[in-house]
């Protein structure tokens, strides 16, 4: 953890931020190494702007739901911190609610139906784990970003 926050300490002391800023979360993206570091790829180039999490997950875990201007470490697979990323805009909607025009801004898929496939075995293999069920009709938070610091 000192990495994380000597990493934090030098996005502080570099972007002359609040020095009583605080980070809410620290993670990396996906269940498996290989997609974990090559979403952050397409952060760190600039191409992934957003991620999509289960409500469930917030809720199962007695996560407070990420809000605008929400500071946020993202690791590569092993934990290393690659970079800080600032909450832009949080949208709440059913699974099905979601349209291409939404969700293209995760920068991962060229059409819904890959993005549907690939948030239905990841929510699908995520609940399993933390004991809730998929459907088209369970919530997603849609969570808009910007990277405002990486080394």
């Amino acid at each position: 953890m000192n990495d994380i926050q000597s990493f934090f300490n030098r996005f502080i002391e570099q972007s002359h931020r609040d020095s009583n800023a605080r980070y809410v979360d620290v993670y990396h993206f996906e269940l498996n190494e290989y997609w974990a570091n090559e979403l952050l790829r397409l952060v760190l180039i600039g191409q992934k702007k957003a991620t999509a999490s289960s409500y469930d997950s917030f809720k199962l875990g007695n996560e407070t739901l990420p809000k605008k201007g929400d500071l946020n470490i993202i690791t590569d697979f092993a934990g290393n911190p690659r970079c800080v990323v600032e909450t832009k805009q949080i949208t709440i909607l059913p699974f099905k609610d979601f349209t291409y025009e939404i969700v293209k801004r995760e920068g991962e898929d060229d059409n819904l139906e890959s993005w549907q496939q690939g948030h239905i075995r990841f929510f699908t293999a995520e609940g399993k784990a933390l004991g809730y069920t998929f459907s088209e009709d369970m919530l997603v938070v849609f969570e808009d970003f910007e990277v405002v610091y990486q080394e």
